[in-house]
Order: C-alpha cells, then structure tokens, then sequence
C-alpha cells in the first residue's frame, strides 16, 4: 500500500498550493461498520447516491452542523455539476478526492467560495465526506473527499492558522463504503499538473442524484 503523510496539506488543496503538515503518526484503517460512530442524531439528514463508473455510493448529509457546506454541496448536485466529474486524487490509506475535474483533468468553474464550518464538532472518521479547500480555510468550492480511514489530523484545532482549522465534515457514506474501498485500490500515476495519484483509469461520477425522502 502507498502512504504519503507529506506534505499533508498539499494533498488536500488545489494543486498550486503546497503548505505542508507536521506528519503526525499513521492512521490505522478502520474495519467498523461506517455508521458506528455517528450520534443517532445525526442520522436523518437528506441522502445523496453517487452513481460511479464502479458502483453507487450513497451519502446521508448533516445540515445541522454544515448548513452552509450542505447546501453548497446539495447547489451543486442540483445543477448537474458533478456529472462526469472524476476522482482525481486517490491516494489509499487517506483519501479519494473529486468533484471539480473532467475526465481529461480540465477543472470546472465553480460558485464562490464558502466560509469553513470545520469548528462543528464532527471528526474526520473512516467514511466521511468533508469539503476540500485551498490555502486559506474560506475556499470551499466544489471539490470534496471521503475519508478512506479515521484521520483526526484533518480535524479543528483552533482558528490559530490554515493549518489548525481543519477541514469540514458534511456527512457520512452510509452505503457503498465497499464501492470507495474498490476506488481506493485503483492504480494512480502522475498526469497533467498532478504529480502523482491520478487513477490511471478514470473513476468517474456519471451523475448524482438527491434521493427523495420515500426512498430514505
């Protein structure tokens, strides 16, 4: 398995940035079922289904502590955006990233920028959806990652500094978690303006769909 812990930070952000992280010690992969450490409630937020090139991911949202991020996340999903988008950044024991580039890497406009909801107690846990940002902590646009395992390192500190504000917690796959395990094994390399960890197939997000409230 390939384990980059630096720079953290340039993981995560656009890939002109490069803030790097103290590398804290490695997380270990978690086998628990992904609901285990979500308060009940937490568990009736609007749901999401992802529908990949490698199966559906299906995402239950926390408005009560994202509202912003949510909504944000929920204006995209309605316009279409996400629709052929790929996971551009998978990279196995952290992260799988997407939501802003095209198949041949060309990255999508995007709505301005939202403020960081990072400081709503939600930790960075195995299969949560959090919102990805630039160098400062109000740069969220549309691009998101799932927590391939705990990482509280992405979690909030203080207000201190980019680094110590952490990232956002939105929400948490509640089925499909086999499907981001298959994107996490896939084989990545350099390409574009990335330096490493595109999958050389393309995992793409052929279409997301709100799903309606009967079907929850």
């Amino acid at each position: 398995m390939r384990i980059r812990l630096t720079p953290l930070l340039a993981i995560l952000l656009l890939p002109a940035c490069a803030v790097a992280f103290a590398a804290p010690p490695a997380a270990k992969t978690a086998t628990s079922d992904t609901n285990a450490n979500v308060p009940v409630a937490l568990q009736a937020g609007p749901r999401v289904a992802l529908h990949t090139n490698m199966g559906d991911i299906v995402l239950e949202l926390y408005p009560e502590k994202a509202p912003r991020t949510v909504e944000n996340f929920l204006t995209y999903a309605r316009e279409g955006f996400y629709n052929g988008t790929v996971f551009h950044r998978v990279i196995d024991d952290l992260l799988i990233q997407g939501g802003s580039y095209t198949v041949d890497l060309q990255k999508k406009p995007a709505h301005p920028p939202i403020p960081s909801e990072a400081n709503n107690g939600l930790s960075n846990q195995r299969g949560t959806i959090v919102a990805a940002r630039g160098r400062v902590p109000a740069s969220a646009t549309s691009e998101f990652f799932i927590n391939l395992v705990d990482n509280p390192r992405f979690d909030y500190v203080s207000e201190a500094n980019d680094t110590t504000w952490g990232y956002a917690v939105f929400g948490k796959v509640v089925a499909g978690m086999n499907v981001v395990d298959k994107i996490r094994a896939v084989k990545t390399h350099p390409q574009g303006k990335f330096t490493a960890d595109v999958p050389v197939t393309p995992v793409t997000i052929d279409r997301v769909e709100i799903l309606p409230a009967a079907a929850q």
